[in-house]
């Protein structure tokens, strides 16, 4: 999730533990505890793939932030004014804050690798896009009402069990959406293929299904008040020729670890040269993947992989028009948009359809 979420979040944990002793010294320092894990942003680990994919490493590990919060407890129990708080008392309050950050980020899209440095993929069960404001909001909510009321402890309690009813009605939902989809994969033969079912931007209603095949991937989008509307595949081309060349390069295996079979692979002259480019298809949707990076060059009829990655951004970016069909979609109107919609044959691999035109009621 978003640094601000995470801050909210650890500031809440820290009310409700020992916001009764500390009032609002505990949500601050709650809040600064909170946004400690996300420090590794800071960090330049060599290129491109490794900064995205160190990013939620070590700074993330619960045996690694287990140990942290021990630290933590020690020093408050010996430096900090408030003596009469015991050493358990502080565990709590350092643990359950920096623990409830990965735990959070787990939920979200590109998960978090919570048993670092044991060599995991990340661990991910996505029910959050990473900033949701209807996550959000209410927990800040009741964060400036603890810190205007002094009900300190109380005001935090409620933001935390809000903010957990929204990930139960997350988890309800992608189940919902699951279970909707499992018939139409197994009629395409699909029921074994990799499948990464995740909320849209900003909502827990509309959720986007990516289908790999080989060398082919299907979109979907599914709303939770589609009702009995049957979900529809849209199959785009992965490039998956290129995926060997891709493999050769160190980059290129990092980024099969940490992304699984959700790559796009794609040529394109960059700089006058070509250009060997993975796209990461979790994030976003066609038309919007913002993050593909640089793997290998053209050189002597082979395949070159590079020094260092670089990030190449979408040369698209999002528009209102668009995020006012995304919520169109979202409340059930199957007219407003599709998963493909957006896909421009010129600068990425040519749908196996034409862009879907727009649905039609069964």
């Amino acid at each position: 999730m978003d640094s601000v979420t995470q801050a909210a979040l650890g500031a809440a944990v820290g009310g409700a533990v020992l916001g009764r002793r500390l009032g609002r010294k505990a949500v601050i320092l709650g809040a600064l505890v909170g946004t400690l894990p996300d420090l590794d942003v800071m960090i330049d680990f060599g290129d491109a793939v490794a900064n995205v994919t160190e990013h939620r490493g070590f700074s993330h590990s619960l045996f690694v932030l287990i140990g942290v919060a021990g630290l933590l407890a020690i020093l408050s129990t010996r430096f900090a004014p408030a003596r009469d708080i015991s050493l358990a008392r502080w565990g709590a309050f350092f643990g359950l804050i920096l623990i409830t950050h990965p735990l959070l980020d787990a939920l979200t899209t590109y998960g978090t690798q919570l048993l670092w440095p044991l060599e995991l993929p990340p661990v991910a069960w996505p029910i959050v896009f990473i900033i949701d404001p209807f996550y959000s909001l209410p927990l800040l909510a009741c964060l400036v009402i603890a810190l205007c009321t002094r009900r300190v402890r109380r005001w935090c309690a409620w933001g935390l069990a809000i903010s957990c009813v929204y990930l139960l009605l997350a988890f309800s939902a992608k189940l919902t959406v699951e279970h909707r989809l499992a018939p139409v994969l197994a009629e395409q033969g699909l029921e074994d293929a990799p499948v990464l079912v995740q909320p849209t931007p900003f909502n827990i209603l509309l959720w986007r299904a990516t289908v790999v095949d080989g060398d082919r991937y299907h979109e979907s989008l599914v709303s939770v008040f589609d009702r009995d509307a049957r979900p529809r595949l849209e199959p785009l081309r992965r490039g998956a020729a290129l995926e060997s060349a891709a493999l050769d390069s160190r980059a290129g295996q990092r980024l099969a670890w940490f992304a699984g079979p959700f790559l796009r692979y794609e040529m394109r002259l960059i700089d006058g040269e070509l250009t060997l480019l993975a796209t990461d298809l979790r994030l976003g949707f066609p038309g919007y993947h913002p993050f593909s990076f640089t793997l290998a060059t053209r050189q002597n009829n082979a395949w070159q992989p590079v020094a260092n990655s670089v990030e190449i951004g979408s040369e698209r970016g999002v528009e209102f028009t668009t995020l006012s069909r995304l919520a169109a979609r979202a409340v059930g109107d199957r007219n407003a948009l599709c998963a493909t919609a957006f896909v421009m044959a010129n600068w990425q691999p040519e749908p196996l359809a034409l862009p879907c035109a727009p649905f039609t009621n069964p």
